[in-house]
């Protein structure tokens, strides 16, 4: 791929083009800075584009800040590194935002990946649609993560309320044990879909499901006339990416402001 040029298609139409995360989210343009605002304190709210230089952005930092703070909310600045100024971190920290562990912005065309892989012997693919495969997802989740999955859910349940046939989770099952979840977002009018989640549990780890569910979910972008497939990245998973065909884009890293 010509990395630089789906970069620029990536900033163009997810970044300064922004969707709107979900019904009730707001996408506002504040000059050179392009935020989301969520209907709920618990919604994701983010600075997700800004066109800045040394001259202006203390002074978009600081509008950004006062708006939320005005809301009450929790606000991530999602910096990437190519934005502008290079010292945008700095200054994002100088405003009392706190950097998150780094990720790995990645791409790849869906129709270069390989065909395959299939799903492990014994191992099979399922489409959670109701209030049971939620549960099994949320299982995943905190057993491979570590963490709760409370609010996880209640972001995967309107996801599959409110974006019918865009948000999609699978499952992957070992009989009937849930031993991996991964989420698939379809950005419709845009070039891209993006893969989320992943998370297997010990004990099924390195056996080849996490690559079948990339491949899975890159025949239904396909299917559905998507071309690219991003992913923020971990460095667990960049490896596996790697092997597979995706290409490495940017690092971006999330500024984290407290409410």
């Amino acid at each position: 791929m010509d990395d630089q040029r789906i970069l620029a298609l990536y900033d163009r139409q997810l970044r300064r083009a922004a969707p709107p995360d979900g019904p009730g989210h707001r996408v506002e343009r504040d000059g050179p800075v392009v935020r989301q605002t969520g209907p709920t304190a618990d919604s994701w709210n983010a600075v997700v584009w800004s066109a800045l230089d040394a001259g202006t952005a203390d002074a978009a930092i600081a509008r950004q800040v006062a708006y939320y703070a005005g809301l009450g909310r929790t606000v991530e600045w999602k910096l990437y590194s190519h934005d502008t100024p290079a010292d945008l971190g700095e200054r994002l920290v100088a405003a009392g935002f706190e950097p998150g562990a780094p990720e790995t912005l990645m791409a790849a065309d869906v129709h270069r990946l390989p065909a395959g892989p299939p799903a492990p012997d014994g191992i099979t693919l399922r489409a959670v649609t109701d209030e049971a495969g939620l549960d099994l997802a949320v299982a995943v989740h905190e057993q491979a993560f570590g963490t709760s999955g409370a609010r996880w859910r209640e972001a995967m349940r309107a996801g599959l309320a409110e974006r019918p046939g865009v948000y999609h989770i699978t499952l992957a099952m070992d009989g009937d044990r849930p031993v991996s979840a991964a989420r698939l977002e379809l950005y419709p009018g845009t070039d891209f879909a993006g893969l989320w989640g992943g998370g297997t549990v010990p004990g099924h780890r390195g056996r080849g499901i996490y690559r079948a569910l990339i491949a899975h979910r890159a025949r239904i972008a396909a299917a559905r006339g998507h071309r690219y497939l991003q992913v923020d990245a971990s460095p667990d998973s960049r490896p596996i990416l790697r092997r597979l065909g995706f290409t490495p884009l940017a690092t971006t890293t999330p500024y984290l402001r407290q409410a």
